[in-house]
């Protein structure tokens, strides 16, 4: 009998149909742009971006394109636009955490 292992989502990463909805704490304003750990059920992240004229959502969402190897079309903020607490949705990820917490610093 074969033995099919599961990796397990963390708390802040879930399945929407074939896309992963990441549940996300940002910090707008960092010297570098990180995933930092979790917060409040949330992955943190810094973002070297200020806060205005959407600039930290803009480098977030193209961040997160990068770091999981998808284009920027598969990234989209869903919940958030204007506070610290965001849902993204991404789409064609088998298992986006790996990548975003194993990223380095950029």
């Amino acid at each position: 009998m074969a033995h099919s292992e599961q990796e397990r989502p963390p708390v802040w990463a879930h399945r929407n149909g074939a896309d992963w909805l990441l549940e996300l704490h940002v910090q707008p304003g960092a010297k570098v742009t990180a995933a930092v750990g979790e917060h409040g059920g949330r992955l943190k992240l810094k973002i070297a971006a200020p806060p205005v004229d959407n600039k930290a959502n803009a480098h977030l969402l193209a961040w997160l394109a990068a770091q999981l190897g998808l284009p920027k079309s598969a990234v989209r903020l869903v919940r958030g636009e204007t506070s610290r607490q965001k849902t993204v949705v991404v789409c064609g990820a088998d298992a986006p955490w790996r990548d975003i917490e194993t990223s380095s610093q950029t």
